[in-house]
């Protein structure tokens, strides 16, 4: 089994509810649940990490950098730590300490299940060497290259980890990093580096079938005349408003930089801005040219206005920072104040949108004319995709494998699709947009015959992707985006339950593995125990038993181990066929 190990101390709760158990407490939305940790909290977690070592699996010879810190509304503190092995980074090494709420050792998190260890650091291959291997491998263009410990195949080995550009890539602005053994030259793996919201497999299955995208869009918009929100010095913020192709026409804080003069920034929210690439694709967001005028009022509501992707790009990144910060308490999408970026009219006919952690930023295309005909900036698009930035600054799942078209397969992978689905529909619920009605749908406005990509109440109804309703052994080798529907269909029956049901303007009808029905707790507590369960609780290899194990304890963390909340989230797992009976005992 893939998955996160996970250790407590002698005196802690049971190995199946992943960590100890303290007094429930309450997290309520917008609450201190991620609050960063202190420099005390880090030397202690680093201290705790070395004196357990039985536990995290930390070496003599290994060093500890922390990538995230966190500290509860109960007291709990959380350190997650990427480790080096003699100053070489490890892959597959992710770790997270837990303290207690008076700083003391209360278990870990980790990845990678062996201990590391290598004769020697020294590698028989050159960078170029490994360079060259790796850019002949998918037939792409070789950038950065690093020398590493791939920790992730389950033994240690040296490896150079090369970025690639081009070639195989899925599409065009996808990268990857390819894997290549520093001291025998073989191609140990291809991972990529961007998530895209439009799968290969989906791809191949339209034009496949012939089918085509066409998005149901309304009457055009018109911006409304804004004011011109002078101020005596500059920049400053102001008040504008945009007309979407996708949500109609919104409101926007921009920045004024003169007295005629405004920009598609956004001071109050950690300076988010949307810019163009033009065209091209961009490595880096500062090569995209921002978007200006003197009237602080953007778009025409249709895509023949280049302005008009822009704001639905913004619209979305800001609201994706909103849901976030006014949900959970996390600032910013790496929690750091910082406010997300995007780069609209990204490449030549790239029909698709990512995150990418290369440029830190969200990328869209303006659709390839023939299956997607406007550009990929729909609400939900931006809400799943900037998800998989708090993903990559948290857990960071990873994919079994990746096969040469870019499909990517396995549990963790499945679930960082699901995990953007959940959140990006409930950043859908808390936008609560008149043009785009909340539900739990993803892709609804793309205009699929289908009516929508995939969904959470019943994952099946799915037949572009094949996504399933429940797990069985084969999930360790599905297709992420068909084994996501594992977890999405748990979060929803933990949320509003089984059965039918409207929401909204939405009717659902969500069936259970055994024919038991599920009574639902809530979206806002799903989602506080969902969101815990990601941040505290969840590693670069968990899999679907791992995270039922993660969210069984960060509902003991909000609400007691007793609580009915607990029970339900039991409950809605056991629905979807993942329980404690049926979890793998040894390792694929």
């Amino acid at each position: 089994m893939a998955g996160g190990a996970v250790a407590a101390p002698a005196t802690g709760m049971a190995r199946s509810t992943a960590t100890t158990t303290n007094t429930a407490a309450t997290a309520r939305p917008g609450s201190a649940a991620s609050q960063v940790a202190g420099a005390d909290v880090l030397r202690a977690a680093r201290s705790a990490a070395v004196a357990h070592a039985k536990d995290t699996g930390v070496g003599p010879q290994e060093t500890l950098t922390v990538k995230d810190s966190l500290v509860d509304p109960e007291g709990k503190r959380h350190v997650r730590f990427e480790r080096a092995y003699k100053g070489v980074p490890v892959v597959g090494g992710d770790l997270v300490v837990h303290l207690d709420a008076k700083g003391r050792y209360a278990g870990a998190t980790r990845a990678a299940r062996h201990q590391v260890a290598l004769k020697s650091v020294k590698p028989e291959l050159t960078e170029r060497q490994a360079a060259a291997k790796a850019a002949e491998a998918v037939k792409g263009t070789a950038g950065r290259t690093e020398l590493v410990v791939d920790a992730t195949g389950g033994t240690s080995v040296l490896a150079y980890r090369v970025t690639v550009t081009g070639g195989h890539a899925a599409e065009k602005g996808a990268l990857r990093a390819v894997t290549v053994d520093a001291v025998s030259g073989k191609v140990l793996a291809t991972t990529p580096l961007t998530d895209a919201f439009i799968s290969p497999k989906l791809k191949d299955t339209l034009r496949a079938k012939g089918r085509t995208a066409a998005p149901r869009l309304g009457a055009a918009a018109t911006p409304r005349t804004a004011g011109s929100g002078a101020a005596a010095t500059y920049p400053a913020q102001a008040n504008g408003n945009g007309a979407s192709i996708f949500v109609g026409t919104v409101p926007l804080i921009t920045t004024q930089t003169a007295r005629s003069t405004f920009t598609l920034k956004d001071l109050s929210r950690g300076s988010a801005e949307t810019r163009t690439a033009g065209g091209q694709e961009l490595e880096t967001f500062t090569q995209g040219k921002a978007f200006t005028n003197s009237t602080n009022r953007w778009g025409n509501g249709t895509a023949s206005d280049p302005t008009t992707a822009a704001v639905d790009a913004q619209f979305g990144v800001t609201s994706t920072f909103d849901y976030y910060k006014g949900t959970f308490g996390r600032n910013g999408i790496k929690n750091d104040g910082v406010g997300p970026r995007a780069l609209v009219h990204f490449g030549n006919k790239v029909g698709n949108a990512f995150w990418s952690p290369d440029c830190w930023c969200m990328l869209y295309g303006d659709g390839d004319g023939e299956t997607f005909k406007q550009p990929l900036v729909a609400l939900d698009v931006t809400g799943h995709e900037l998800t998989h930035g708090v993903i990559s600054a948290t857990a960071d799942f990873q994919p079994t494998r990746v096969d040469a078209q870019g499909n990517q397969f396995g549990e963790a992978g499945s679930l960082n699709e699901s995990f953007a689905d959940i959140f990006g529909t409930g950043m859908e619920f808390r936008t609560n947009n008149a043009a785009n009605p909340p539900n739990y749908l993803l892709g609804e406005k793309l205009g699929l015959d289908q009516q929508f990509l995939r969904r959470l109440d019943k994952p099946s109804l799915d037949k572009l992707e094949g996504t399933v309703d429940y797990w069985d052994a084969d999930s360790y080798d599905r297709e992420v985006h068909a084994g996501s529907g594992v977890s999405s269909h748990a979060f929803y029956l933990l949320a509003e339950g089984s059965g039918k049901k409207t929401i909204g303007k939405f009717s659902y009808d969500s069936p259970t593995y055994d024919g038991r029905s599920v009574t639902g707790i809530g979206r806002d507590k799903a989602e506080q125990i969902f969101y815990r369960a990601l941040t505290r609780y969840m590693v670069s290899t968990s899999d679907f038993h791992d995270a039922r194990k993660a969210t069984l304890q960060a509902a003991a963390d909000i609400h007691g181990a007793g609580s009915a909340e607990y029970q339900a989230v039991d409950r809605a797992w056991a629905a979807v066929n993942v329980t404690e009976a049926n979890t793998p005992s040894a390792q694929h």
